[in-house]
Parts: structure tokens; C-alpha cells; sequence
């Protein structure tokens, strides 16, 4: 289902560096080894999803992909044997180590589904589709950390993120859409230490805004200030 079928498990994570620059750098903060790989495994779902309306000759298509997702998780949480790709095979680890609820991971999927249609997203939309996407995965990246983290932190830190990058690549525009951004950024403060690598990419949020690509650099200096503070 993927060009990125072919990778070995232990290639995930070079895979999430190449595609999804951001979170990779936020989960080199993460100092166990196994969560973070466990969390590379999640952002490899991600991506996974991400590239089904993109890749697909119609929406059909599209559709067939996310399906395929969909099946993952009957495998998974139904106790059957799961299919022999890289990143369902990590995922599928991933939840049994850390008991992940299969809505979240099926609201992740469902988002994507907007993207199927050429139709430009309203601010409603995209808010809906920030919170489906990068919302969830924040929040699964956190309790994954810390199981007693703060959902509605973590969901703000993804929401604001993903709305950066909205704006910045996608053209999401209008008088809310600045305020909306600040305040997904205020919200998302006191998420614990243990959990904070989950959204420190939040950080990058008024940058990606602006359609500025810092240097690799300026990238890492500001999520290492962000995680010192414990504030994105």
C-alpha cells in the first residue's frame, strides 16, 4: 500500500526524520529509547494516512487506502495477526505496550477523509481536521509518556502546530485565524515534563505561519529552549 513498504522497522524512524521533520527532532527529547520509538511508530501512522489522499489517483482510491488502516486496527484489537508492514507491525507493538484506545486512532484516520475533496477547507474545517489529525496524535504521543497527562494540553500543542502549518502551506486565512493559533499556544501550557516532547513542534507554530523555514539549526535551538522551559 505504500513506497515505504520495503522499510525495515528499525528504518521507521529514519523514515518519520526524511518526512516529518518537525516531530522527529520534538521526540529526540524523549530519553527512553523504546517510547520513543514507540511514538516514531505513531507519527509513522501519520504520515502513512497523510500520504493516502495524496498519492491516490481518485477518491476512491483514497478511500481504499484509509480502509486498509481501518482493517490495521480490526487486526490489532481484535487479536488477530497483523499485517507484515513496517509501521503496522510498530503501531501494533506500540498499543499493546502502552494500551492505546482504538477511537483515537480511528479519529486520526477519519479526518483524513476531508482530504479527499478539491473543496478548500472553511476555518471550522480545518480546526476539526487540526484536532482529527495532529490533535489526536499529540495526544496519544503524550499519554504514551506520561499515561496521566493532560488531554486537553496536549490536544492544544497538536491543534497548534497543525494550524501553523495550515496557514503557512495551505493558505488558511481570516481575522480569527491569528487569535485562534495564540490561543491553541496558551492552552497548550502545563503539559507535564514527561509529556512535553509530544507538542514541543508546537513551538515552530508561528514560524511555520510565517512560511519561513529556519535553518536545521534555528530549529533545534528553539525546541531545545521549549522543552528547558516547559513552554511552547
Amino acid at each position: 500500500m505504500s513506497e515505504d513498504d520495503a522499510h525495515d522497522p528499525n528504518d521507521l524512524d529514519a523514515l518519520v526524520g526524511r518526512v516529518d521533520p518537525d516531530r522527529w527532532l520534538s521526540s529526540r527529547f524523549i530519553s527512553d529509547a523504546q517510547a520513543r520509538a514507540d511514538v516514531i511508530a505513531l507519527y509513522a501512522f501519520d504520515h502513512e494516512l497523510a500520504r493516502a489522499p495524496r498519492v491516490a489517483s481518485n477518491p476512491l482510491m483514497g478511500e481504499i487506502r484509509l480502509t486498509w488502516w481501518n482493517e490495521v486496527l480490526d487486526e490489532v484489537f481484535e487479536g488477530r495477526t497483523v499485517r507484515k508492514h513496517p509501521t503496522a507491525l510498530a503501531l501494533a507493538a506500540a498499543i499493546g505496550r502502552h494500551g492505546l484506545q482504538r477511537p483515537r486512532l480511528e479519529a486520526m484516520i477519519d479526518a483524513r477523509y476531508r482530504e479527499l475533496s478539491a473543496e478548500p477547507m472553511k476555518l471550522g474545517e480545518a480546526l476539526e481536521w487540526a484536532d482529527g489529525t495532529a490533535g489526536n496524535a499529540a495526544i496519544l504521543a503524550a499519554k504514551m509518556l506520561d499515561p496521566d497527562a493532560d488531554e486537553g494540553r496536549a490536544l492544544a500543542g497538536g491543534r497548534a502546530w497543525a494550524i501553523g502549518r495550515l496557514i503557512g502551506t495551505a493558505g488558511l486565512a481570516g481575522p480569527d485565524v491569528g487569535p485562534i493559533l495564540e490561543r491553541a499556544l496558551k492552552d497548550a501550557a502545563g503539559l507535564s515534563v514527561p509529556a512535553f516532547p509530544a507538542i514541543a513542534h508546537a513551538t515552530l507554530a508561528r514560524t511555520r505561519a510565517n512560511g519561513r523555514k529556519p535553518s536545521e539549526l534555528e530549529t533545534c535551538l528553539r525546541l531545545f529552549l521549549a522543552v528547558a522551559r516547559g513552554k511552547v
